[in-house]
């Protein structure tokens, strides 16, 4: 599989939490030429503010590798990570983390502050951006013109 590929399998993973009304973000932790870990966005199903893609997606490879170095592990993630999720993968030791698609507003690599280059930690994490951009952010689009609409209308989500 090529970077394309395994950001279609993170891209599915997005959809995933568009259909359950969530930010659509996906991410999936490869090894070895392996998906080992796919998660999505469950801020809004599980109730809680740290359920973003790149964590659940890194405990559910440190629980598959039982460890928590993800050591020659690579990300791959529909939206650039906030300041959490960059440092969840500084600190779980993720060798590279290939991006869809910037996000203007909380991005942590490069769009709002860039913790992976511009400070100096124990461990450097490689970034390679905007791998499927366009696909990454029409899927998001669309879902906040559809939330726009909804909140206009005076709708609630479902769960």
């Amino acid at each position: 599989m090529n970077k394309n590929d395994y950001m279609k399998e993170a891209l599915k993973e997005a959809n995933k939490a568009y259909i359950k009304e969530e930010v659509p973000v996906g991410a999936i932790i490869v090894k070895d030429g392996n998906i080992i870990a796919k998660a999505h966005n469950l801020k809004e199903t599980k109730k809680s503010s740290i359920c973003h893609a790149e964590i659940l997606a890194i405990q559910k490879a440190c629980k598959k590798l039982d460890t928590w170095r993800l050591i020659n592990c690579d990300m791959y993630v529909t939206l650039e990570p906030c300041p959490m999720c960059t440092g969840a993968l500084i600190n779980s030791r993720i060798r590279k983390v290939y991006i869809g698609t910037n996000d203007k507003k909380t991005g942590a690599c490069g769009s709002k502050i860039n913790l992976l280059e511009d400070v100096v930690f124990n461990h450097k994490v490689e970034i390679e951006r905007e791998i499927m951009q366009q696909e990454c952010e029409q899927l998001l689009k669309k879902f906040f013109k559809n939330l726009r609409e909804r909140n206009k209308n005076g709708e609630k989500r479902n769960n």
